[in-house]
């Protein structure tokens, strides 16, 4: 009879889960290990894990044998139909109160299921979110877990233990985000705004070198003075490194990478909530489109042959455009993240979640890819107005944005003026200039959608709720109205 020993288990032994266990056993946790490919369990123990408290099983059987009970299992396996066939192979070993995680890319939804349909067999789910990457996982990454509240005491010790701890006041960067889906659909929102940060340093880059002709050398100083202010960030700080990087033959690594950018799908899938929900999330979508537009690589050439850029020489102060370019910059993460919460908000009303946004923002402080300073600034606004509708409202971002309104303005109109794509600092300015607009051009919408499909529209002077008709080929010029309450 094996003896359970082990205070949690994990399934699924690639790179990330390798480094969660052994990141586990550096906390003085037992780690029981398994893999379909058993091979990897014994290449595991004899390379990486060696002389670790790490256990490894060959079977289902003997691996479900070596936990503690109530027993927990971490899956790190692709999301999709691999985690629901693991947990369906799992279900004949595990009892009443033992708690299975999720550690993977799930989609929300799936774990929405999953948690309902495990509660009725008396198993907790958890759905929780690692970002990091392999870095993270092996020394300290921001977790977000979520799914059935009864397991977080049990697990509580062990995911704050292997997370990142902030710098600032050494807190861990994992906290319950709330029940269902909400772990996984906080780390969805998180690498959204990832997507959305990446593509505004790419396009403040892009700036930089071709409208201006910054050398890498010089877009190295640039990015380096940028992370020692408002700026400060991980994706700042490794982009200044980037521009160090030469090839065999000394020259940029950077200028040598095909510009045609990868996705996995978690920024598709921000963008489709978005859409769901009714909330315009402008500038995740803008990034994920900027992606797919960079895959028409093909395409592209030809358009460049067929359509020559303005030949505009760029006139003014470089070093006074550099400074706007940063403010530009800045003030497109503040549109960012409060899109990313306006989300996460109308999610929460959804889906019936209590979701702490202060603690989401301190979750990401250390550990994941959107980690930065700016993030302390969130929390602060949180703690002020647990209620707050936008970030836009609280009074630290309204005055940071109408500080960087004129350079932003100017960032974006040159950029016009030189035909240099800016597709997210575009789009950030122009959902500002629509969200502070307190008159849109939508009543003509509503007029052609009455005119065409009798959608009716609504009156400003009548109470909101009240629907009216018009026949707008009425005969002599004249029309008719009727009231209609849906």
């Amino acid at each position: 009879m094996v003896q359970a020993t082990a205070d949690i288990g994990l399934i699924g032994l690639a790179v990330m889960g390798q480094n969660l266990v052994l990141n586990m056993n550096d906390h003085g946790f037992t780690v029981a290990v398994f893999n379909r490919t058993v091979s990897k369990v014994d290449d595991f123990l004899a390379g990486p894990a060696k002389n670790t408290h790490v256990i490894g099983a060959h079977s289902m059987q003997e691996f479900f044998q070596m936990l503690k009970k109530p027993r927990k299992i971490m899956l790190m396996v692709k999301a999709g139909p691999p985690v629901d066939d693991l947990i369906a192979e799992s279900l004949p070993f595990l009892d009443k109160g033992d708690i299975l995680i999720d550690g993977g890319n799930s989609h929300y939804p799936d774990t929405e299921r999953r948690v309902k349909e495990l509660k009725e067999k008396g198993i907790l789910f958890v759905g929780t979110g690692v970002s990091g990457g392999e870095e993270g996982a092996r020394h300290g990454a921001s977790i977000m877990p979520g799914g059935n509240p009864d397991a977080w005491n049990a697990v509580k010790p062990i995911l704050q233990g292997i997370s990142a701890k902030a710098k600032e006041d050494g807190l861990p960067c994992c906290e319950w985000v709330g029940d269902g889906g909400a772990g996984h659909y906080v780390k969805m929102v998180h690498n959204g705004i990832e997507y959305g940060d990446m593509q505004l340093i790419a396009e403040a880059y892009f700036l930089l070198k071709n409208l201006l002709g910054c050398s890498v050398d010089e877009m190295h100083a640039i990015f380096e003075a940028w992370d020692k202010g408002f700026l400060n960030s991980f994706l700042i700080e490794i982009t200044a490194q980037i521009f160090t990087h030469r090839d065999n033959d000394g020259k940029p690594l950077l200028d040598k990478i095909l510009d045609v950018a990868g996705q996995k799908g978690t920024g598709k899938w921000t963008g489709i909530s978005a859409l769901d929900l009714g909330i315009p999330v402008t500038l995740i979508a803008e990034a994920v489109f900027a992606r797919c537009l960079s895959a028409l690589k093909e395409e592209r050439l030809q358009a460049e042959k067929l359509f020559p850029s303005p030949a505009v020489k760029f006139s003014g102060d470089k070093k006074k455009f550099i400074d706007d370019i940063s403010q530009a910059l800045y003030a497109s993460k503040i549109i960012s993240y409060a899109q990313g919460f306006m989300l996460m908000r109308s999610a929460a009303n959804e889906m019936k979640w209590k979701l702490n946004y202060g603690a989401i923002a301190l979750i990401w402080r250390a550990g994941c890819i959107i980690r930065s300073k700016f993030l302390n600034d969130i929390k602060k606004a949180y703690d002020k107005n647990s209620d707050l509708p936008n970030l836009l409202f609280d009074e630290f971002f309204r005055g940071e944005i109408m500080k960087a309104e004129p350079a932003w303005r100017r960032v974006v109109a040159k950029a016009a003026e030189h035909g240099i794509p800016v597709p997210c600092f575009s789009t950030s300015l122009a959902f500002f200039d629509g969200y502070r607009t307190g008159q849109l051009s939508a009543n003509l919408i509503q007029a052609q959608r009455d005119f065409f499909g009798a959608h009716t529209y609504e009156r400003v002077d009548q109470p909101r709720g009240k629907f009216f008709h018009t026949d707008w080929s009425g005969t002599g010029g004249k029309v008719t109205s009727g009231s209609y309450n849906v």
